[in-house]
């Protein structure tokens, strides 16, 4: 699994424990994460494949998100992802602007927009990050963006977040589905 996990009382809402940062980078580590960011589009449309409307719009837990509004996020976030990783790469130590994932979740594409245009843009958006990101010099990984929340994040940090999180709610749907029976 990408980065350190520690276990969670909310099984649902947290299915493979909160993200920690492994302090402890190596090199087969960084190819596990890499090989998760590259592997989530294919995992995710297995995730989603064969649910109907009316599953796409079931939240995967009370309060939660939809699987159509998941995939959605994904896109959302991983665009954002693509983008501080290239600012980090062309700036120095740039400060990045965050989002209201929550509120983007709620505009008309995030809700009804057919789920397989953010997988579309998931499994083209990852196969050029892969491409960037195995292009790095070991010096590279460690350019860094400051985020206003999580500090300084390297672009190995980063790598294990993003690794994490399309593990993450990918898990909400799987774990709906098996919830659910479909």
């Amino acid at each position: 699994m990408a980065g350190v996990f520690l276990d969670h009382p909310d099984k649902i809402r947290y299915p493979v424990g909160d993200f920690a940062i492994d302090p402890e980078l190596t090199v087969a580590k960084r190819k596990q994460w890499l090989e998760q960011m590259a592997e989530m589009p294919e995992k995710l449309g297995a995730a989603l494949s064969g649910l109907d409307d009316k599953q796409l719009g079931t939240p995967y837990r009370e309060g939660g998100w939809t699987p159509q509004q998941v995939v959605h996020h994904l896109a959302d976030a991983h665009v954002n992802g693509f983008v501080r990783f290239k600012l980090a790469l062309t700036e120095d130590l740039p400060s990045i602007k965050t989002y209201e994932e929550t509120l983007w979740a709620e505009t008309a594409d995030g809700r009804h927009a057919p789920a397989e245009m953010s997988l579309r843009l998931l499994a083209a958006l990852h196969q050029r990050w892969i491409i960037l990101l195995e292009s790095l010099s070991e010096t590279q990984f460690a350019c860094a963006f400051g985020h206003p929340q999580r500090g300084v994040m390297t672009i190995d940090k980063a790598i294990q977040l993003y690794a994490w999180h399309g593990i993450h709610h990918t898990a909400h749907i799987t774990g709906l589905r098996a919830r659910r029976g479909w």
